[in-house]
C-alpha cells in the first residue's frame, strides 16, 4: 500500500463547524431552561417586591461575591487555555485547565459553606422556621435554592468535561490543528459563568 493510500485509510472525518453550530443550538436551549427561571423569578419579585427585599438581606453578600471573582477568574483561565493549545503551548494549556477546574472547586467549597450557614439557621425548603416566614420569602428561597443548585450542578458537569479535556490534551488528542472540543467546552464554561453573573444580582443585590 503507497503512502497515499495508507493516509487515504486513515482519514477520519471531522466537521468543526457543525460541532460548533451544534454546542451554539445546545447553549441555547440552556438558556431558555434558565430563562424561563428568571421569568418565574421576574413575576414573583414583582408580585412579593417587599418580601423578597427582606429575604435577601438575610444572604450573604461575601459569599456571592466571591464566588462571582472565582468564576470571572476561571473563565479568564479556560479561555487563556484554548490560547494556549492554539499556540501549540501544550504544558500551559493543561496548567491553565486545572486551574479553572481548581477554582470551579473553590466555588462549590464556598457554596457548601454558604449553604450550610442557611440550613444550619433552620432556613431551607419544608423547615419549619422557612414555613413560619412569608409566602414571598418562602417563594425567595424556593427559587434561591432551585436555581443556585441547578447551576451547581452545570458547575459539577462543567468540572467533568474540562478534565476530560485535560486528559485529551495531555494525550495529544487536543491540538493546535484539533482543539473545537476545547473550545466547545469553554464555550460551555462561559455559559456557566454568564448564568452566575445573572443570578448574583437577583439574589444577593436586590434593591
Amino acid at each position: 500500500m503507497s503512502s497515499a493510500e495508507h493516509a487515504v485509510g486513515h482519514h477520519v472525518h471531522r466537521d468543526d463547524e457543525g460541532a460548533r453550530l451544534g454546542m451554539w443550538l445546545f447553549l441555547f436551549t440552556e438558556l431558555l431552561l434558565f430563562g424561563g427561571m428568571f421569568l418565574i423569578y421576574s413575576i414573583y419579585h414583582y408580585v412579593h417586591q417587599s418580601e423578597f427585599h427582606l429575604a435577601a438581606k438575610q444572604l450573604n453578600t461575601m459569599f456571592g461575591t466571591l464566588n462571582t471573582f472565582i468564576l470571572l477568574t476561571s473563565s479568564l483561565t479556560m479561555a487563556l487555555s484554548i490560547a494556549a493549545i492554539q499556540k501549540e503551548k501544550k504544558a500551559l494549556s493543561v496548567f491553565l485547565q486545572l486551574v479553572t477546574i481548581l477554582f470551579a472547586v473553590f466555588f462549590m467549597v464556598n457554596k457548601y459553606f454558604e449553604w450550610s450557614a442557611k440550613i444550619q439557621h433552620g432556613i431551607y425548603p419544608g423547615s419549619e422556621e422557612l414555613l413560619m416566614k412569608s409566602n414571598g420569602e418562602i417563594l425567595f428561597f424556593g427559587l434561591y435554592y432551585l436555581m443556585t443548585g441547578l447551576h451547581g450542578l452545570h458547575v459539577i458537569i462543567g468540572v467533568l468535561i474540562i478534565g476530560y479535556m485535560t486528559i485529551g490534551t495531555v494525550k495529544g488528542k487536543i491540538n493546535s490543528g484539533n482543539f473545537v472540543r476545547l473550545e466547545a467546552a469553554g464555550l460551555y464554561w462561559h455559559l456557566v459563568d454568564i448564568i452566575w453573573i445573572f443570578l448574583f444580582p437577583l439574589f444577593y443585590l436586590i434593591v
